[in-house]
């Protein structure tokens, strides 16, 4: 487990608009493996993960996204953006950052969706993705989506109201935790489990960047205009350029495993589907074996391209001695 107390362990870069917080453990000569968390989650839910690539000899990083503490905006006067641009931005900026070379992406969730970003636009550094409960290409409009899948959305039109809104700023832990037992029915999470992912939440950013992310998802408010170039790029659905492993849970009750069915012609390279009997929306806390075994797969049938570039001494953040 991540102690939260050893705060001279995390480390930061700093990128065009962020200062990005991230975990670090392993080999910093290994091959890189960045994993990023979802919402409403944080990089705890790579307890189970992060150990076990360390001992593989992995440098394993694990950024925290924007609006989860203690990654922090460089100027106030930033939108507070929660757009797929503005997320696959940031892992782009992490990796640039770094200076990473053959990096395999592990994203589930909104990670999901900052990997595919960067696959498609920034695939010079990137080696292989693992995506989870999320599929690529998944902007479908109201009129041809199932009723299903738009009763499964309703946090995300609930924000189109004032009182919604208010509900993810003031009611933020009662109405995560709600989604965190709906959205995986056969997962029972721990207080401790939930709290230690919450914590992240509490700071002045996360409410407003979780709010635009679902008003600009439908349209109803722009994006950031640092992200317009790349928000018009995206619109097009630009294929995924290198070998990509994909996992989706039977009973993802937010995501519906139906959003990622029938996407192999926007993968230039190979790639493969997975969905998980009886495993909900939280695939690396439900399955952890199951995603330490994909990325044991995709380091060994994705030969790296160039030597990874070391970067000082490892931090031993999650638990591996």
């Amino acid at each position: 487990m991540i102690d939260k107390t050893e705060t001279s362990m995390t480390k930061y870069v700093e990128t065009p608009h962020l200062n990005i917080a991230y975990e670090e453990a392993g080999d910093p000569r290994g091959s890189p493996v960045v994993l990023v968390h979802g919402w409403p989650d944080d990089v705890h839910c790579w307890d189970k993960v992060a150990p076990e690539l360390a001992r593989l000899g992995c440098r394993v990083l694990a950024p925290y996204l924007r609006g989860c503490t203690p990654t922090t905006f460089r100027s106030a006067a930033t939108l507070r953006s929660g757009a797929i641009a503005a997320l696959g931005q940031d892992l782009a900026d992490f990796i640039e950052g770094l200076n990473l070379r053959d990096a395999l992406i592990v994203g589930y969730d909104w990670g999901a969706r900052a990997a595919y970003v960067v696959g498609a636009v920034f695939s010079d550094r990137v080696r292989a993705l693992l995506a989870m409960s999320a599929g690529y290409a998944t902007a479908t409009p109201i009129g041809d989506m199932s009723y299903d899948l738009a009763k499964a959305y309703w946090y995300e039109w609930l924000v189109a109201t004032k009182q919604g809104r208010e509900a993810m700023d003031k009611d933020r832990r009662r109405l995560c935790r709600y989604l965190w037992q709906t959205w995986s029915p056969g997962w029972n999470f721990t207080d401790a489990e939930f709290s230690s992912a919450a914590t992240s939440w509490d700071n002045d950013d996360w409410a407003p960047i979780s709010i635009h992310a679902y008003l600009q998802r439908w349209g109803e408010v722009p994006g950031a205009a640092e992200h317009e170039q790349l928000e018009k790029r995206l619109r097009e659905n630009p294929p995924i350029q290198v070998p990509t492993v994909m996992m989706h849970g039977s009973d993802d009750a937010d995501n519906l495993a139906e959003t990622s069915e029938g996407k192999e012609r926007f993968f230039a390279s190979s790639y493969e589907r997975r969905v998980l009997p009886g495993v909900g929306h939280f695939i690396p806390r439900e399955a952890p074996d199951e995603v330490i075994t994909a990325i044991r797969q995709l380091l060994s049938d994705t030969p790296a391209r160039a030597m990874p570039l070391a970067d000082g001494e490892t931090a031993r953040k999650f638990g591996v001695d």
